[in-house]
């Protein structure tokens, strides 16, 4: 009995491209982490921001408390661990889709999002706020445009979306949710 129940989990949460779908996650992940270190504490950002990189991209370090593009900002501790919870369970529902992936690209771009989302997850429990630093602006006499500040982990996720979005255009490889 528990030997069965072990295999309906190990087959829920195991399929043949879930190693490189979690591998990636991994090196997302750790990548995120590492430049947002280097960024807040070995550079300082904080101190120096903004930091013109060309004329159309900054660094500024900018603290999101909330999701995606500022949404629903959460300032008290409820919120931030509702965040979190329904993070986890998002990655809980992506690993399952790791599993069933069919093929490579679904893997990468499955861990692609899961790794972006641990990043995240990690700053916010490290800082109780997403530390976002990517600010993209053009700005000319007669028109302005400035995009949200993002991180590199939001990169990863828009990344995962695009590969996913483009192996569903595929003939006969679309890209299936659990």
């Amino acid at each position: 009995m528990m030997a069965a129940a072990a295999t309906r989990a190990s087959l829920l949460l195991s399929g043949p491209f879930t190693w490189l779908g979690l591998v990636t996650a991994l090196l997302v992940a750790a990548l995120d982490q590492a430049v947002k270190l280097w960024l807040l504490f070995v550079y300082d950002l904080g101190s120096k921001s903004p930091v013109r990189l060309t004329s159309f991209l900054d660094l500024v370090l900018a603290w999101n408390t909330g999701i995606s593009y500022g949404w629903f900002q959460q300032e008290g501790p409820f919120g931030q661990w509702a965040l979190l919870v329904l993070k986890a369970v998002a990655v809980a529902l992506l690993w399952i889709w790791l599993a069933r992936a069919g093929s490579r690209l679904t893997a990468v771009a499955i861990g692609l999002i899961i790794g972006g989302a641990i990043g995240n997850a990690v700053d916010r429990l490290a800082y109780g706020a997403v530390a976002d630093f990517v600010f993209f602006h053009i700005n000319t006499a007669t028109w302005n445009f400035n995009w949200y500040v993002f991180n590199l982990a939001d990169s990863a996720i828009v990344a995962g979306v695009i590969g996913l979005l483009y192996e569903s255009l595929l003939p006969d490889r679309a890209a299936k949710a659990p």
